[in-house]
């Protein structure tokens, strides 16, 4: 039974025959069950949060199952109650669950049916207390470890080396693909820092026409140029007391990194259309998705900016190299998403969670996020799954499991660049499993190494 072991079942009913033989039932089939003839000894039993499911006959001796319903309902309003009734008492029941009891069997019932009802209960309450826990751990986040969430050991390290790095004034470059939150620690570094009441300026470099960089970083006095009729304070003059924020900084042009150059070496600027220098005192925090030291080796970068912004470095882990952290974000993206749509959060399901932990998340944290908006919308059905490259044509569990086990062993050996020994030990398991492991799901060892030794420059 697996999780379903975590989950008991109160059994309430007065007729020892009856109770007995559910009791057993329910147990044989890998519950836990606490049997009780009379709603008042159960109640001992019973409070917010508990991992149980109730079943509870309707008619009893004192207190009814349908006052107790309410009563529970009122302590915990998720805990799922199922009813079981007698033939007179349908109507009864149904206006019970309309009430917020979960199901109701009537008598006399088989324990199949018993079982599945009672399997869907356990479903149910087990989701909707990892989702409490998930949302509790949110909400208990202060400081840099709600702005970076995660428990996996990379992004604790992220953690540590932003809350080392924000109380110093040093400028920090930041790695990481598309999507892996650069603009995140960036701003993070900014509200942690002592520069944190000064402004914080964000400039992505790739998205500037050439014939308007310098002026947006520098600005420009009037008649600089044909169209400047007015005088404009740049981005590193408005970043003065804050922090300005390099984004794909590799993508600027060459004869602007001369310029910034300068700038940052000797903290002034010069507005385009005058030699008049402006002090400036802003942090650099530059970000790239490619590796600055190999571009300025190929003379695509310049190499006094990269060792002049080459003081600390940040590198982010892709989402797929920290899978643990995907229920806690997808859950924090979710509760966002609600309040942006005014929407209730709705609980995710284990076949969704599984298609999550098993896709490789190109898009990284930012398509996560993309996933969660689209799930609380109530479009994230079928086909946007598949749509998303989330589907499974298999759906079953051996087939996910071997899957994330696939995608697990696919980027330690991209990490150590085809190695196969180095990937065991970075794996902790032996050499001779990981072949074996390699074999069997079908890696492409070859192609890992040959892909590794492109992006080396090899």
């Amino acid at each position: 039974m697996g999780d379903d072991q975590s989950i008991g079942v109160i059994y309430v009913e007065d007729d020892e025959d009856v109770r007995i033989g559910g009791v057993q039932a329910l147990e044989l089939a890998g519950f836990s069950v606490s049997g009780f003839a009379s709603v008042e000894a159960a109640n001992v039993s019973v409070r917010p949060d508990m991992p149980f499911v109730v079943v509870c006959d309707v008619r009893l001796r004192g207190k009814s199952g349908l006052e107790w319903q309410a009563d529970l309902r009122g302590l915990d309003q998720d805990l799922p109650v199922i009813l079981i009734t007698g033939h007179g008492d349908i109507s009864m029941a149904v206006h019970a669950m309309r009430g917020g009891a979960y199901d109701f069997i009537e008598k006399p019932c088989s324990s199949e049916q018993l079982i599945s009802v009672v399997r869907r209960a356990v479903e149910k309450r087990r989701l909707t207390l990892e989702v409490r826990s998930l949302r509790s751990a949110l909400a208990d986040r202060q400081g840099i470890e709600a702005s970076l969430l995660g428990r996996s050991p990379q992004i604790q390290e992220v953690r540590r080396l932003v809350s080392t790095l924000a109380a110093t004034n040093v400028d920090v470059t930041i790695y990481g693909e598309t999507g892996t939150g650069k603009d995140v620690v960036a701003r993070c570094l900014h509200n942690h820092s002592g520069r944190r009441a000064g402004n914080y300026v964000a400039v992505n470099c790739g998205g500037l026409p050439e014939s308007l960089v310098e002026s947006e970083l520098f600005g420009h006095e009037v008649g600089a140029f044909t169209g400047a009729t007015r005088q404009r304070v740049g981005k590193i003059e408005y970043a003065n007391g804050g922090t300005l924020f390099l984004d794909e900084i590799e993508s600027m042009p060459l004869s602007v990194q001369v310029k910034l150059l300068r700038s940052l070496q000797d903290r002034s600027i010069e507005r385009v259309g005058t030699n008049k220098p402006i002090s400036v005192d802003c942090r650099v925090v530059a970000a790239s998705k490619t590796n600055l030291l190999e571009l300025s080796e190929k003379k695509l970068f310049r190499a006094d900016l990269y060792y002049r912004l080459g003081v600390a470095f940040i590198e982010l882990p892709p989402l797929r190299e920290r899978r643990e952290d995907i229920p806690l974000l997808f859950e924090h993206f979710t509760l966002d998403a609600a309040r942006r749509f005014e929407r209730d959060a709705p609980i995710l399901d284990e076949q969704t969670t599984s298609h999550l932990l098993a896709y490789s998340w190109p898009g990284n944290v930012r398509e996560l996020r993309n996933v969660a908006d689209r799930f609380v919308l109530g479009v994230l059905d079928g086909k946007a799954i598949n749509k998303s490259g989330l589907g499974a044509s298999d759906p079953s569990l051996p087939r996910q499991l071997e899957n994330i086990e696939r995608s697990i062993i696919e980027d330690a050996l991209r990490r150590k660049q085809g190695d196969v020994q180095a990937t065991a030990a970075l794996l902790g398991i032996p050499k001779q499993t990981l072949y074996d492991k390699i074999k069997r799901l079908a890696v492409n060892v070859d192609g890992i190494r040959e892909g590794s030794a492109v992006r080396s420059g090899a």
